[in-house]
């Protein structure tokens, strides 16, 4: 079903769109502050992070030839 959506619909999806783009904002924050401090406390190396973010990337990506970026 092609239908113009109507002005209000167009803005009501563009403050949909600001609120996840806030949202993510956030919770990349609280990840990355968590992580930072788990670094700071020695509980975990960027090393690991990193190895650990490219195995599950691996595991994740559904053709490991054209990988999500």
């Amino acid at each position: 079903m092609n239908r113009i959506p109507t002005h209000f619909e167009e803005i009501n999806m563009i403050g949909k769109l600001a609120d996840l783009k806030e949202s993510h904002y956030h919770q990349s924050l609280v990840l990355s502050s968590l992580i930072q401090v788990l670094i700071d406390k020695g509980l975990v190396t960027a090393q690991e992070i990193q190895l650990k973010s490219q195995e599950l990337d691996a595991a994740l990506t559904p053709n490991p030839i054209h990988p999500i970026s």
